[in-house]
């Protein structure tokens, strides 16, 4: 896989997650086995952080060499920290099973991520001095 594809596929997961807190929080929670946010607001700012983290991979994809930085950001950081929280939230304060889902796939796209960061090369830098 390559860093564009996981680009991609991170956007469309982004993507599909955020619509749904920002337009159905409620029912997304029952979904899932929790209570509906109180306040909802909080569910929707969940939705807006997720749409963010998607428009980051869809720009990222167009030049996933030079825009690394973005991976190590939302994919390592974000991704792998997201992972944890889930986990901890779950043994701590006995979140639905259900979450646990986001922390699977959460901790696989970020340890993905760090893979292909760790095992892609890094496109030169330019030196010179810029055309103009």
């Amino acid at each position: 896989m390559s860093l564009r594809t996981l680009a991609l596929v991170c956007g469309v997961y982004d993507l599909l997650l955020g619509l749904p807190m920002l337009l159905a929080a409620p029912l997304v929670a029952r979904l899932f086995g929790a209570p509906a946010p109180v306040p909802v607001v909080n569910a929707w700012l969940n939705g807006v952080f997720a749409l963010a983290l998607a428009a980051g991979y869809f720009w990222a994809a167009h030049d996933a060499g030079a825009r690394r930085g973005y991976f190590w950001a939302a994919g390592v950081f974000a991704k792998g920290l997201g992972a944890v929280v889930f986990v901890l939230d779950h043994v701590l304060h006995g979140s639905p099973p259900a979450f646990l889902l986001f922390a699977a796939t959460d901790g696989t796209l970020a340890v993905l991520t760090l893979w292909l960061l760790l095992n892609t090369p890094s496109p030169p830098r330019g030196g010179g001095t810029p055309p103009g």
